[in-house]
């Protein structure tokens, strides 16, 4: 059974790996047949290595500036869904929200990670897409 604690205490190491060299951390959140969606209808990246390669393509490095502000909206048995809110750099240079829909595996490991961003100025919804329609 997941609680909010633990949510809190996994985000809290997530943010710890992201601002660590390497991806030796990462064993220790996500589970070896983890899934890693980063939006809804992208491409699923699947497995620890695979999530370790994204890992190491999407950051700037252990050095880069940021701001993670998260807050455990839900809980519900090993499902946890989570508001977070991202700023780059300094001055601030991309910022998003974002929801991640997570799934944990009873030793704390999470197994499905699925992100849900959005970023300022561009569309959100297929009414918004010009080639909508």
């Amino acid at each position: 059974m997941t609680d909010r604690e633990t949510v809190s205490r996994w985000l809290a190491a997530y943010e710890g790996a992201w601002r660590t060299s390497g991806t030796a951390a990462l064993a220790g959140l996500f589970s070896q047949d983890a899934s890693y969606l980063p939006a809804p209808y992208e491409e699923q990246v699947a497995g620890l290595d695979a999530i370790t390669q994204m890992w190491e393509r999407e950051r700037d490095g252990p050095g880069e500036v940021f701001t993670l502000a998260t807050e455990v909206l839900a809980v519900d048995g090993a499902v946890a869904v989570v508001q977070a809110e991202v700023r780059y750099g300094d001055p601030v240079r991309q910022e998003y929200r974002d929801l991640w829909v997570l799934r944990f595996r009873d030793d704390g490991h999470c197994i499905w990670f699925e992100e849900w961003p959005y970023w300022p100025g561009r569309p959100y919804s297929a009414a918004a897409d010009p080639s909508f329609g």
